[in-house]
């Protein structure tokens, strides 16, 4: 009989009740179900997912796996059938459900159902563990649903009071100490996890799986999930050691003893006694927290020797290093890619964001997932990594803060993440304490070097970390200790873009950075760090324009973060010229990724230091300041100020920049709405003569597209085109893929004006293809406004619907600014929402929903297989 029921709890581990409905048809009978089951003492489970469209069906089968009761709540709807979906989430639910769970149904009156949910019902009602009850208003559903469960909470106890005498005999008690720990809360994302460790239990293959990962990203509550999911492979139990007191390696052996219910007599060696008491037992042994004996590893391995029926699964922070280990690396959980936009629908899919969402109604019933906090609550997932005890000691603030105040916290985050529950483990109740847990098992030339990673940010290659190795405690041991910080869990490699890299968890790396700088060492790793950045800028720079331009700007998009800290570090430590050289050496990247106005803060910062600057630096302060004023704050101001620029350079010997100035004052012209045609033309004419002159085919073929927009300006069309082919000319010649795109996007437009939608739809497809290669996303934008300009004039509404949201989600990501109308599709596309009013807006939906490589797909469905692999991390 054991197992039948569910189990009698205490009130810190509450019987969990899955409760079942469409969202919104029962939006106040949803409500009414929750205040009697609180008013029972029990636990709601009603994350909001069931009935959405694409329900992310992985969280609610948890959800189910992890509940006592099911309630279902039906009226009239039978719910979305989702795309590739077979039945409603509604049905799908019901379905998941173990068919052992008690299941209480409750029906409102209605003579208007659903055919398929009346079908539902009758099933259900064939059901022989479901309670198939009527009611007619919120009140009484109340009344019902909190009578019902105090019926079966009775019969259960009395049940399960025969059944612990029935059992009595048959569990000693010594085998109570290794039980399986029952979850306080459910376990969200690791659905995925259970499978392949289970997997690799079940295959046999290996004597012991580590569970290896850093504080706080739930090795030990994987460990029970997975205990608990495969009780089935063993036939003699399941045991479960918990390590948390135990700092000694000698006591490993005593605590595994005590566990099983082995005696420690004395007359005989206890390491033979445990492998007498496991011969032939097939049996799984989990040691939770063994990363401060890891020591003691050798004995397990003298242990499955002797006993080759049992199998152990360990949680630590470290790799073992033994003989029969399969580490098993556990990573953060799923949070939305910072390309997608930050929407419900998208953060639904996370299980970051579900993680979070369940965490704070434990604290505030009433909280919710909405479109007015959906993007902070992604914020904050995606600054903590996916860290699920990160993740849950910020969503306990939400009772006192809300989602906008806790992201805005987040960016100092230690201080923030503290506990209130007093039966958390020390190190787990801030983050800081689980942190120094892990810092404090490693030698101190390994910590040294912790620390002093703490000034990389985001990632970094092993040839940065040799190049700022040099006087540190660590020189010379680079690979080694390295690789010691990898197995502890405080290190994480990838591979990325064909080459290794290394990264900290942001939160590991603001308190290295905090003990870095305790230490006094701080202002020595930021100059060996800036020297390294900027001498890799400085090899990479030329290649910024040409054919290896697709490489060098991948290369500096894998260290975009550390770019961005060598700048800072540059001005911070007074290093101002070098500042200037940096910043311009990356002008061409940083018009590609659209940094000019990050670019904009540093130089305004180096322009208020009183310390002395070159004029070419001020040139290029200047310059970078005013850049980023010309497309948001066109003015007088920012003409001066480039013009001001124009001449700095020319006074420092530098007339290819003076001449770019130039032709940045030129473009800013064009953006006033009375354009002064002749002092325009006269800027950029005179930028682009000095241009070709210098031999900059690069800055001059952005001259010539910044004439042909004038030309097109003053309805000169043939002049404009004329503009275009020449940029794009050299584009071609020189093999360089932004000036096609750039040149490519504005011969496009100029085609559709013309009439010609075959030549511009080329066209469009070329730069939309190209701007994939570069990740350009404001090349990529023009060119889906372009398609869905074509698809508008075709009559396919929903496709160009589905082009312009996704465009205009860039435009707002990336901060396009351009004079009224100038996008492609802005006419075609009102003129089509005329005729076709639904079909346009669901395809807005659609695509304000999309990423940028799925709006690929749907604007290029034909491209090839390469393209599609290019747009994957896009």
């Amino acid at each position: 009989m054991t197992g039948v029921h569910p189990m009698i709890r205490t009130p810190d581990q509450r019987i969990r009740v899955f409760v079942s409905s469409t969202l919104h048809e029962l939006a106040d009978e949803r409500r009414a179900a929750r205040a009697a089951i609180e008013r029972m003492r029990l636990a709601p489970v009603m994350f909001e997912l069931g009935a959405r469209p694409h329900p992310p069906r992985e969280l609610y089968r948890s959800y189910l796996e992890q509940s006592d009761v099911f309630v279902g709540i039906y009226w009239e709807s039978y719910g979305w059938v989702a795309p590739d979906e077979d039945v409603s989430g509604l049905e799908d639910e019901y379905n998941l459900a173990p068919s052992s769970m008690p299941k209480l149904i409750y029906i409102k009156a209605s003579e208007h159902r659903d055919e398929r949910l009346k079908t539902l019902i009758a099933r259900i009602q064939a059901d022989d563990h479901a309670a198939y009850l009527p009611f007619s208003t919120s009140d009484e559903l109340q009344d019902r649903i909190a009578d019902d469960l105090a019926t079966l909470l009775a019969e259960r106890f009395d049940a399960s009071q025969q059944d612990a005498a029935d059992d009595a005999d048959a569990v000693p008690a010594a085998a109570l100490p290794g039980r399986v720990p029952v979850p306080y809360t459910l376990t969200i994302g690791r659905e995925e996890d259970v499978r392949r460790v289970r997997d690799l239990l079940a295959a046999g293959a290996d004597r012991l799986v580590s569970l290896v990962g850093p504080g706080g990203i739930g090795k030990s509550r994987l460990a029970i999930e997975v205990a608990r999911a495969s009780a089935d492979l063993f036939r003699d139990g399941v045991h479960f050691v918990l390590l948390e007191g135990v700092l000694e390696p000698g006591l490993l052996l005593p605590t595994i003893a005590y566990s099983l219910g082995v005696r420690d007599a004395g007359d005989v060696d206890l390491e033979d006694r445990i492998a007498r008491a496991l011969d032939g037992k097939r049996v799984l042994i989990v040691l939770d927290n063994f990363e401060q004996i890891v020591d003691a590893a050798p004995v397990l391995v003298r242990l499955y020797t002797a006993a080759p029926l049992a199998t152990f699964l360990v949680t630590s922070r470290v790799v073992l290093r033994i003989r029969g280990e399969q580490v098993y690396e556990l990573e953060g959980l799923s949070t939305p890619a910072e390309t997608e936009p930050a929407t419900v629908h998208r953060a639904l899919r996370s299980s970051a964001v579900a993680l979070f969402v369940d965490r704070a109604q434990a604290v505030r019933p009433d909280f919710e997932l909405t479109e007015r906090n959906a993007a902070d609550i992604v914020s904050i997932c995606r600054r903590l990594e996916g860290l699920p005890l990160a993740i849950e000691l910020a969503a306990a603030k939400s009772r006192a803060l809300n989602p906008a105040a806790i992201d805005q916290r987040l960016q100092q985050s230690l201080p923030l993440l503290t506990a209130a529950s007093r039966d958390l483990p020390e190190r787990h109740r801030t983050m800081r304490a689980a942190i120094d847990w892990s810092v404090g098992l490693l030698p101190d030339v390994r910590r040294d070097m912790l620390e002093d990673l703490g000034v990389f940010a985001t990632r970094f290659s092993l040839d940065a970390v040799e190049a700022v190795s040099a006087g540190r405690t660590w020189e010379g041991q680079v690979l080694d200790a390295l690789a010691d910080l990898v197995d502890a869990s405080l290190v994480k490699q990838t591979d990325l873009g064909g080459r290794s890299t290394f990264s900290l968890l942001a939160i590991v790396r603001e308190y290295a950075v905090g003990r870095l700088e305790a230490r006094g060492e701080a202002d020595a790793m930021r100059r060996a760090h800036a020297d390294f950045y900027a001498d890799l800028v400085s090899r990479t720079a030329p290649n910024l324009r040409g054919p290896l331009q697709p490489e060098a700007v991948r290369l500096l998009g894998l260290e975009l973060s550390n770019l961005r800290a060598a700048v800072r570090h540059l001005v911070h430590t007074d290093r101002l010229d070098d500042a200037g050289d940096y910043a311009w050496n990356l002008i061409v990247y940083w018009w590609i990724s659209g940094f000019f106005s990050e670019v904009r803060l540093w130089m305004l910062e180096l322009l208020e230091k009183q310390h002395p600057i070159s004029t070419r630096t001020r040139a290029i302060a200047v310059f970078f300041t005013m850049w980023g004023e010309m497309w948001r704050r066109p003015s007088d101001q920012v003409i001066d100020g480039l013009g001001e620029a124009s001449r700095l350079f020319t006074e420092s010997g530098d007339e290819d920049a003076a001449a770019m100035a130039l032709a940045a004052r030129g473009s800013t012209r064009m953006r006033f709405p009375d354009l002064d045609m002749a002092a325009a033309e006269a800027d950029l004419q005179a930028a682009r003569g000095a241009l070709n002159r210098l031999g900059d085919w690069w800055a001059e073929a952005l001259a010539d597209v910044a004439l042909g927009l004038l030309a097109m300006a003053r309805g000169a069309f043939p002049e404009s085109l004329a503009h275009f082919e020449r940029a794009s000319a050299i584009g071609v010649a020189e093999d360089d893929t932004f000036t096609r795109v750039v040149a490519g996007n504005n011969l496009a437009r100029l085609h559709l004006l013309g009439g010609d939608v075959g030549a511009a739809a080329s066209e469009y497809r070329t730069t939309m293809q190209l701007s994939a290669v570069l990740h350009y996303d404001e090349g990529a934008q023009y060119a889906l406004e372009g398609l869905s300009a074509i698809a508008a004039m075709q009559g396919d509404a929903w496709r160009a619907g589905a082009l312009a949201g996704v465009a205009t989600s860039v435009r707002q990501r990336v901060g396009v600014f351009d004079v009224d109308g100038f996008a492609a599709n802005a006419q075609p596309l009102a003129a089509l929402r005329e005729s076709s009013p639904e079909a346009v807006a669901a395809g807005e939906r659609a695509g304000a929903e999309m990423s940028i490589a799925e709006a690929y797909a749907v604007a290029l469905p034909d491209a090839d297989v390469s393209a599609q692999q290019a747009l994957a991390p896009w």
